[in-house]
């Protein structure tokens, strides 16, 4: 089953690798194959909609669905937000709902209560993959792209559902829970894309990814990232020519061997990857030399991507 052929597709991986980079890029290849998408970054964070659109959107746009390229909507998950838009769905008063939604004394209830901000969080990115929305006037999307938090705190969000449901037993936040983690652990309608770099612990937090969605919701991973994987520009009887004319006080010379020794480096650790996750598809992506990260650099990743999904 093509990947981009699911509702919701979840990006996660080690923090710093390139996760809203390699999210941006298949979102853009997703709308350039008529997908209506929309990448949803959680913690009011905003790192897709800057590389695309070079502007900062700034508090007065968190949690507002805007498009940022054609066919690429973005939207910033605030929790806040999220509680806001989900009591003025449950409670049939709307001035008892605003009345809540304002109380500090129930804004610190939702932050004391844990993995409460991560079901608010993940209920969001499940209404905005459903065909019929519960926003007013929002229109459904085709794909909905969570750039998800780092390795840990990515799968105790998508796990917030099950957690609760099975806390609360009965009630509105037991029966949304389960009908949210009914859809997170199915793999025909929820996949996995997780971001590594040809690293050993990157490396090794990718394989341990895999290991608890499979073991904690039963969820496989779709496919693996190597981002920002270098060019092999020295090989067989030019390295060894270039190791043969090593000079100490050449810098250029240094530099080159330095570039050949950690292209080598990664392709082992692409190979162990490949290795150790069996018929999982692992995919490189170039490491990117632009100044800036902005639409016009994303664009032969997004095609890079592209042509494998």
């Amino acid at each position: 089953m093509s990947l981009l052929t699911k509702p919701l597709v979840v990006v996660t991986g080690k923090g710093g690798v390139g996760k809203s980079t390699v999210a941006a890029a298949l979102g853009l290849a997703a709308a350039a194959r008529g997908l209506r998408t929309i990448v949803a970054e959680v913690a009011a964070r905003d790192d897709v909609s800057r590389t695309l659109t070079g502007e900062d959107d700034g508090d007065a746009e968190v949690f507002r669905e805007r498009e940022v390229a054609g066919g690429l909507h973005h939207i910033s998950i605030d929790p806040q937000a999220a509680m806001r838009e989900y009591l003025f769905d449950q409670l049939p008063s709307r001035s008892v709902a605003g009345m809540m939604s304002s109380s500090s004394t129930f804004g610190l209830l939702v932050a004391a209560t844990p993995g409460l901000r991560e079901l608010l969080t993940i209920g969001k990115v499940w209404e905005l993959a459903q065909p019929g929305r519960r926003t007013p006037g929002a229109d459904p999307y085709d794909l909905v792209i969570l750039d998800a938090p780092a390795t840990g705190h990515g799968v105790a969000i998508l796990e917030a559902p099950v957690t609760f449901s099975g806390a609360a037993r009965v009630g509105p936040i037991a029966r949304q829970g389960r009908t949210i983690a009914e859809m997170l652990g199915d793999p025909t309608r929820t996949g996995v894309v997780a971001v590594t770099t040809a690293e050993e612990m990157p490396v090794n937090e990718t394989l341990g990814l895999r290991d608890a969605l499979r073991d904690r919701m039963g969820l496989p991973v779709d496919l693996v990232v190597a981002n920002r994987v270098l060019p092999d520009r020295f090989r067989g009887a030019d390295a060894a020519a270039l190791r043969d004319a090593a000079d100490p006080s050449s810098r250029a010379i240094r530099a080159a061997l330095a570039v050949s020794a950690r292209a080598r480096a990664q392709r082992a650790q692409v190979a162990r990857l490949r290795r150790a996750l069996g018929d999982v598809p692992v995919r490189t992506l170039p490491f990117s030399y632009a100044p800036v990260l902005d639409t016009d650099a994303l664009a032969p990743l997004a095609h890079r991507l592209g042509a494998i999904l």
